[in-house]
């Protein structure tokens, strides 16, 4: 599963704030890894990417008290887009395309 946040931010204290909250979800069980992008073009537009082994783990991690003190505050403050996506397609160590089931429920979209 990934989570990918948007923030329009200014850099020095923003940087700060996000590695601060990246280490306390990278405690959390079932995280698998995070980056934090700055657009190429917008330098004031970043992305926080965050992997879970599962939506269920990303939700139990949200619950942690460090979390909250240093996540939660920043991931209100991102863009208001969707941000959970799970993954249905990856490369494997080959560059072989892999195809992953959809976790969702067949009449999720009813």
């Amino acid at each position: 599963m990934l989570v990918v946040s948007h923030f329009e931010a200014g850099a020095p204290e923003f940087v700060a704030r996000a590695h601060a909250a990246m280490t306390a979800l990278a405690a959390r069980p079932g995280y698998v890894r995070g980056q934090l992008g700055r657009s190429l073009d917008e330098p004031a537009h970043w992305c926080l990417v965050t992997e879970w082994e599962s939506v269920g783990a990303y939700r139990r991690a949200l619950s942690a008290y460090d979390v909250k003190l240093y996540g939660s505050p920043l991931l209100a403050e991102s863009a208001d887009l969707p941000s959970a996506f799970e993954v249905l397609a990856y490369t494997d160590d080959g560059g072989k395309i892999v195809e992953a089931p959809s976790d969702r429920a067949p009449d999720a979209d009813v």
